[in-house]
This record gives C-alpha cells, sequence and structure tokens, in this order.
C-alpha cells in the first residue's frame, strides 16, 4: 500500500475525533482511525506519519515495541484532544515530527512542545542539514555526541574540501587537526592526514569523534568483460577506492559505454547500492582528449577507451582523480564530480488561489510547508499568514515583481527551498514565466542548478467563473487590459479578434487608478460583434470576504464598479442568464435530449 505523505490520526475520544476531522483543513487526505491498540502496528510501515489525539502515555507504550532506527521511524507527533498542545514524540528531525507538531501549533493555535536539543537552544541540527546538502553521514552513531559538543561549546569546527555555505554556529577551519567534522571524499583523514599524511598544520593530534560527512562526488568509469560478475566488480571497486583513500560512500554514479548499458554483473552492482548507470555512445568517449587508445577496446567497442572518458564526461571534469587500472575482467578509472557548494536549491512556484486556505490545493500547502523562503506581493502573503508565519519571506510590492523573482532564484542557488507566491494559478498572468526567464539569463551567465516545479492554484477566471455559473462551457479568451507591459494597440487587435470569434471573454485587469480608458474602449470594440443584451458577469474579490457579483449585460456593465480587484466575463452570442446565473451552452442541446 502507498499512502504517499498522508498522515494516519488516532482518537479516542468523540471530542478526539471532532479535532481529527479538523485537521483535514491542514491535511485534506489524511486518514482517521478509532484507536485500538493493535493497529498502529497493522500500518507502522505503510505511513510516514502518525498523530496520536490522547494521552502521551498511551502513544508511548503503543509505539514503543515498534520503534527500530532514527532512519527510518516514522514521525510521531500527540495532540490533546482540546487541541492546546502539539508534541514532537518520535524522529523529529529526519522524520519531520518537529515539522509537523509546529505545523499543527500554527493551524490550531496550539503551543508545540519541541525537546531536541539543537531545536530548543536554536542551533543547526547536523542530520538536517547533512540531509539538506545531499551529505552521507557515514557513522550515525557519532551524532549524539557531535551535537552534544554543539550544545556545550555553541559551535562546531568544520573542513570541507569542497566549496559548501555554512550556517553560522559551523565555524570553517583550514586546519583538519582542529575539525570536529570532516566534509570530504577521503576515506581516512583522521589517522592519515591531509593532505600529505601529515598530522595537520598545528602538529596537534586531531580531536576525537570527529565524524565524516561524505559528498557523493565520485563518479566511477567502468569497462568490463561480458560477464563480469556482481562481486568480481564490486571487489575491483573497493580496493581502487581503499588504495586511493576514497571514500566508497561517496559515490555519485557509474558510467560505461552504452553497450554496457544491460550487463548483468554491472547493472546488479549498480542495483545493489541504488547508483545511476551513465553510458556514452564510442563518439561521445572518443571526443575526450588526451586519452589513451586501447586496440583492443577499439576492435571491441569502436571506443578508444571506456573507463577514462566515461568518467570524466559523467563528473564534467577534465581531470582523472584515478587513471585507469587493471583488475581481472575490469577496467577503472575515477573522477571527481563538480559540487556547486550546497545541496540543490529548488523553487516553488506556487499559486495559491483565491485567497482562502480552504482554496489552496493540498500539494500547494505542501510546498509551502517545505519551503525556507517565501517570496510575494505583501497583499497575497497577508491571505496565507498562518501558513508561513514561521518562514523567512521576501515581500515586493506590485510593481516589483522582478525585483523579487531575481532574489527569490539567488537564495535557491545557494541550495535553499523557495517558493515564490502568486494569488491564483502562476502561470497564468503571473510568477511562473518570469522566473523560468530569470533561470534561463542566468543559466546562459553562468552555472545554475536549481529545480524548479510550478504548483497550480484556482486562477481567477475559474474562481469567477464559479461565482457566475457556467458562462465558461464554450470556448474563451483570456485578455489583460494592462498595458504596461504589452502595448495597447496589440491588446486591441486581440479583442477584436476575440470578438469577432465569437468567444466568450474574461477580461483581467480591467481597470485601476491610472487606467480608466481601456474597459471603455473594450467595450466599445467587443461590441461591434456582441449584442448590447450579451450576458456579462462582474466579479470582485471572488472566494474572498470582500466578494461581490453582478450579473449584468454589455450595454450596463459600465454602469457598475469595476477595479483592479475585478474579473469581468462576457458571454458570447448564446450565453443567456437564468436564476441570477450566466450560462453559455456546450451545444448537448442539439445532440441529446435535455
Amino acid at each position: 500500500m502507498n499512502t504517499g505523505n498522508k498522515p494516519a490520526v488516532f482518537y479516542i475520544t468523540d471530542n478526539g475525533l471532532v479535532l481529527a476531522e479538523r485537521l483535514r483543513g491542514l491535511y485534506p487526505d489524511l486518514k482517521i482511525f478509532k484507536f485500538s491498540s493493535g493497529i498502529p502496528a497493522e500500518i507502522w510501515n505503510e505511513y510516514k506519519s502518525f498523530i496520536f489525539i490522547m494521552a502521551t502515555g498511551i502513544a508511548v507504550r503503543t509505539i514503543a515495541p515498534l520503534i527500530k532506527d532514527k532512519k527510518t521511524d516514522p514521525a510521531v507527533v500527540v495532540l490533546d484532544e482540546k487541541g492546546k498542545f502539539s508534541i514532537s514524540l518520535l524522529s523529529g528531525h529526519l522524520g519531520g515530527a518537529n515539522e509537523i507538531a509546529e505545523e499543527l501549533a500554527g493551524f490550531l493555535g496550539a503551543e508545540s512542545v519541541i525537546t531536541t536539543a539543537s531545536d530548543i537552544n536554536g542551533l543547526t541540527s547536523m542530520d538536517l542539514w547533512a540531509r539538506d546538502n545531499n551529505l552521507i553521514i557515514e557513522d550515525p552513531g557519532l551524532l549524539p555526541k557531535i551535537a552534544g559538543r554543539l550544545i556545550n561549546e555553541g559551535s562546531l569546527n568544520i573542513y570541507s574540501d569542497i566549496g559548501i555555505d555554512l550556517p553560522g554556529d559551523f565555524i570553517k577551519t583550514d586546519d583538519p587537526a582542529s575539525a570536529d567534522v570532516f566534509i570530504t571524499n577521503r576515506k581516512d583523514l583522521f589517522n592519515s592526514g591531509f593532505p600529505d599524511g601529515s598530522g595537520g598544520e598545528s602538529g596537534q593530534p586531531y580531536r576525537k569523534d570527529c565524524i565524516y560527512l561524505r559528498p557523493g562526488n565520485l563518479v566511477v568509469g567502468i569497462g568490463c568483460n561480458s560477464g563480469t560478475s556482481l562481486d568480481e566488480i564490486e571487489d575491483a571497486v573497493k580496493k581502487a577506492l581503499d588504495e586511493n583513500n576514497l571514500a566508497f560512500s561517496s559515490i555519485h554514479s557509474i558510467a560505461t559505454i552504452d553497450i554496457k548499458a544491460g550487463e548483468p554483473g554491472l547493472t546488479a552492482f549498480s542495483g545493489k547500492y541504488g547508483l545511476e548507470i551513465n553510458t556514452f555512445t564510442p563518439g561521445e568517449l572518443n571526443s575526450v582528449k588526451g586519452i589513451s587508445r586501447s586496440e583492443a577496446v577499439f576492435r571491441a567497442t569502436g571506443a578508444n577507451a571506456v573507463a577514462e572518458p566515461a568518467a570524466l564526461l559523467a563528473a564534467g571534469s577534465d581531470a582523472l582523480l584515478v587513471k585507469k587500472r587493471k583488475a581481472g575482467n575490469t577496467t577503472l578509472a575515477i573522477a571527481e564530480k563538480r559540487m556547486r557548494g550546497t545541496g540543490k536549491g529548488r523553487i516553488f512556484i506556487v499559486g495559491t488561489g483565491p485567497g482562502s486556505i480552504g482554496h489552496i490545493t493540498p500539494y500547494a500547502m505542501k510546498a509551502l510547508r517545505e519551503s525556507d523562503v517565501i517570496a510575494g506581493y505583501g497583499t497575497y502573503l497577508d491571505l496565507i499568514q498562518e501558513l508561513i508565519k514561521d518562514k523567512e519571506v521576501v515581500s515586493t510590492g506590485m510593481t516589483r515583481e522582478t525585483e523579487r523573482c531575481r532574489r527569490a532564484v539567488e537564495l535557491a542557488a545557494t541550495g535553499r527551498t523557495v517558493s515564490v507566491v502568486s494569488g491564483g494559478d502562476p502561470g497564468i498572468y503571473a510568477m511562473a514565466g518570469l522566473v523560468l526567464e530569470i533561470v534561463k539569463k542566468q543559466s546562459e551567465d553562468s552555472s545554475t542548478d536549481i529545480h524548479i516545479e510550478v504548483v497550480p492554484g484556482i486562477s481567477a477566471l475559474n474562481a469567477c467563473a464559479s461565482r457566475l455559473g457556467a458562462p465558461l462551457m464554450h470556448d474563451f479568451a483570456s485578455i489583460s487590459l494592462s498595458d504596461r507591459l504589452t502595448p495597447w494597440e496589440l491588446i486591441e487587435k486581440r479583442l477584436d479578434a476575440a470578438a469577432a470569434a465569437d468567444f466568450a471573454i474574461v477580461l483581467y485587469n480591467p481597470r485601476s487608478r491610472g487606467r480608466t480608458m481601456q474597459i471603455n474602449r473594450a467595450v466599445e470594440i467587443i461590441s461591434r460583434h456582441r449584442l448590447p443584451e450579451t450576458p456579462v458577469g462582474i466579479v470582485k474579490g471572488a472566494m474572498r470576504e470582500n466578494e461581490k457579483i453582478i450579473i449584468t449585460d454589455l450595454g450596463n456593465m459600465l454602469e457598475h464598479d469595476i477595479d483592479m480587484q475585478t474579473t469581468v466575463i462576457i458571454g458570447n452570442s448564446n450565453t443567456f442568464s437564468w436564476n441570477n446565473m450566466m450560462i453559455t451552452p456546450r451545444g448537448y442541446e442539439s445532440k441529446y435530449s435535455i
């Protein structure tokens, strides 16, 4: 069973059930169970988070036999049935219980109870920071000691041989002898010294109980004979890494020639360790300069060599860390992948719909929760305050969209997760296009590695149409009357063409304090092709507290208040009004008996 990210909620009393149902406002797809002691055990591995609405002692006794490992245990949060306290009980960091407890507290107006030491002391959580920066903790058992040292001393000394942005309580050191944490793909700096076998610049012994965080930046190029076994490939890789003091856990991927993509031993090795296989054609491999040619390899594959050029191409590097070495039926080479300094940044371009939290999609809420920074126009941010009150906020005025989006991209480039908020849908007269244009421009000027996802929302035309009935049941055109970014002459052409083609027409940005002529001109143009009695819907503040809905006609629409918070929908030649609703027929009555 795949339950996704929906939480499982347990209740005992009727009051607990009322609170559980209330939580659907935060988690619309949650699953609610009447508590009995056996159910949690049955579904323990099916859900990533559990919320117990009951006494903490009952929850503790229930989950105690089920707890295994902080890396795999689900998040467990306890609520009292009055919703006064939200307690992070299990898997606070990696499982996300602390975050869930905070979310629940914000939603319910409750007090969150967080007991993890780093959080209550305002310090960085090593395990979360490592995860967010794609670093593997080599010995998680040392985390409590390192966390204790951070709490007692207020900071940690970090030695890193990759460029990476550090939080304020992680202090960069160039002397490995003073380091608490090593960020490196070198297997053992602690004993062998760094980088030349010395004991560090100070000549002093290393600190005890240091921890290694491994960047996934090694690419292993592999050439092998047909039928080479998993064991032989695995032994060759491990031996090559050991002899060059490189950590196996820093392997990012393996690379080879395309004809070896399905080699059983190679695919078994990649599957065993979850490694991606990158393959290249002979032509691509031969394009790498400075590689010695093997006649045997060329006769068999058409490539001058496999291991070395494959490693270099997959790593995006021009120098090998480990040159070609032959081991039985396997040839290996290792290159270091260029790191960008932090975990890959993300931008969610989020549509928040008409404004009410009840009309924001669950996925949009999830994106906001996962974000470190929220960027948006102040008016839209005010409507979702309870969802973002614990976030860093970048807010600018209505005409400063470019500045706002550029700042969001800059923050994402440092490895942070940023939500750029748009009212309605971000792809309709909103921020999606601008963000993508900025990222495109920056990627042309420099290396940019940002994951971008557009999260849809209910657009103004959807919201307003629903309030008016069914005015957009047939083909329609959407036109903005704002000429701040589009020449008015072009807008007039579009109005005339849409009206002539008998589209229902949605007018965005119809009138502002500085633009009073455009809506009058639009009515004049459309009236060349529509009768004065054509139904018109005027919706201001759709689905907000100040919502105002008017159904009138083309001949009288300008008598009504129209501003920038208004969307106007003008029907086509077949649209009619009935029972204070607009209906644009789709054509069912001519095809079916209705």
